[in-house]
């Protein structure tokens, strides 16, 4: 079963990701921030497969707190998730891979599709396993 983090700091969004992605099959882990993400980041024992992630959140923003999860975690893939427009995003100095965002409001397909994609994409530079 593969393990997905959650953070958003609306209780909503929270609420319904998680709701979908336990309803397809994945573990939830959930925070409200990027500390208590970091902090569970940490003391989570095992794997973390995905970051799923607001941007714009108080104190540690979403790209920020990606960074620092893959510094602890180089394997935990990453999928950004914003209300905003990706232009206001990169206008606001985060700038974030295309593949790696979904828009909110998202759909339970829109989501399932984004995650189920990112935990199997391969870089074309990455080594064979």
């Amino acid at each position: 079963m593969e393990t997905i983090l959650v953070v958003d700091d609306e209780i909503q969004v929270r609420a319904l990701a998680r709701d979908i992605l336990v309803g397809a099959g994945y573990r939830v882990l959930e925070a409200e921030d990027g500390e208590t993400a970091l902090k569970i980041t940490e003391e989570h024992q095992g794997a973390i497969h995905l970051l799923l992630t607001d941007i714009m959140m108080p104190g540690i923003n979403g790209k920020e707190l990606a960074d620092r999860i893959a510094a602890l975690r180089p394997d935990t893939r990453m999928i950004f998730m914003s209300g905003r427009a990706a232009e206001v995003i990169s206008d606001a100095g985060v700038l974030i891979p295309v593949d790696a965002f979904v828009a909110k409001p998202f759909t339970v397909e829109r989501l399932l599709n984004k995650v189920r994609e990112r935990l199997e994409y391969r870089s074309p530079f990455s080594r064979p396993r």
